[in-house]
């Protein structure tokens, strides 16, 4: 046998039928999973909450209670 051809050769049929099956498989995959917001969004939102954090005046001191004695001059 010469070089280079290979070592199998094709032979077809000289009478009958000759049938290819090639038949397609469904192949599955790991699906993905999709955040629902997006990492741009969640930081955007985290910049507003902390925004408006800052734009709220500061909480005054609770009051004394009634209970207490008041403070002397």
């Amino acid at each position: 046998m010469p070089e280079g051809t290979g070592a199998l050769r094709e032979v077809l049929p000289k009478q009958g039928q000759l049938s290819v099956e090639d038949t397609a498989a469904m192949v599955l995959c790991k699906p993905k999973i999709l955040p629902l917001k997006s990492v741009s969004l969640e930081k955007l939102e985290k910049l507003q909450r902390a925004a408006l954090e800052a734009a709220r005046p500061p909480e005054e001191a609770p009051p004394p209670s009634a209970g207490a004695a008041p403070p002397r001059p």
